[in-house]
């Protein structure tokens, strides 16, 4: 007996890449226009962070490569392993590739004057709260599964192409609302408010993958394969916020023995001299 895939309908071959990876490409070359932009300045850029930005850009290619793509309108576990590269690593990996610093630099200062201004207007402080970035993210994967949305993709491939960008965005806002760098953010959330929407996200995702596991997938798949697709969002899941959690906390960690040894230290007692070298 054949099931009846939700995502059969959608037409094949690589309707993701067609859009995706052009978008890949002209991210790439702009991001090295920057990188010549620096070095023609003689203005250091950490290596670290292009192989992240050159990371998370691999990681999206591979997710709209027709292979994946393709495997992904009959298998739940490809459709997983897809969510799961676009939505929650990819993300990660390109906001550790600090884009938003890199355009900052390579900008005359008045430009990046105006970016940061922009920045901080009230639309994009309310976009940038972590709180909204939760909503956006987990509560976007609420909405594709739990609801009719996800069987409403098998009849409009560009539904099908926004709700893979929008895992891509949501996911890429979240990372950089939570995280505490390496791009700025005016009016950046204080600490616990980023770790309680973090935490508030861990719990969400893997209360979805549970869900998933005991039954409510959209119907006409088969069991053992939903079963094996809410077993690798639960635990995929778990080891994408794992590494946004170490990274949050490694960022803390720097900054805090920054501030230690930059600290001017304490002056001398015994009312010594104004500006007289301080007591080591």
């Amino acid at each position: 007996m054949e099931h009846v895939h939700a995502l059969s309908a959608i037409p094949a071959g690589n309707t993701l890449g067609v859009v995706f990876l052009p978008l890949v490409a002209l991210a790439l070359l702009l991001y090295l226009c920057g990188l010549w932009w620096q070095r023609a300045g003689h203005k250091p850029w950490p290596l670290r962070r292009t192989l992240c930005w050159v990371s998370g850009l691999t990681l999206v290619a591979l997710a709209c490569l027709p292979l994946l793509s393709d495997l992904a309108h009959r298998d739940l576990r490809a459709h997983m392993l897809q969510h799961l590269l676009l939505g929650m690593f990819a993300p990660l990996a390109l906001v550790l590739g600090a884009p938003l610093s890199l355009l900052l630099r390579s900008l005359p200062r008045a430009g990046a004057r105006r970016c940061l201004r922009l920045l901080g207007s009230p639309p994009l402080r309310l976009l940038t709260s972590p709180w909204l970035a939760l909503l956006l993210n987990v509560g976007g994967m609420y909405l594709l599964y739990l609801s009719p949305l996800f069987g409403a993709m098998a009849s409009s491939t560009a539904l099908h192409l926004l709700v893979h960008l929008h895992f891509l965005l949501a996911g890429y806002l979240y990372c950089w609302t939570i995280l505490d760098g390496p791009d700025p953010l005016p009016g950046r959330a204080g600490p616990w408010q980023r770790l309680g929407a973090l935490g508030l996200g861990i719990a969400a995702h893997a209360v979805l993958g549970k869900w998933l596991y005991a039954g409510p997938w959209p119907k006409g798949w088969p069991a053992e394969e939903a079963e094996a697709a809410a077993q690798w969002m639960y635990y995929g899941g778990d080891l994408a916020e794992l590494l946004l959690l170490a990274v949050l906390f490694a960022g803390w960690r720097r900054k805090r023995l920054t501030g230690l040894f930059s600290a001017a230290p304490p002056a001398r007692r015994g009312g010594g001299q104004a500006g007289a070298a301080p007591a080591t």
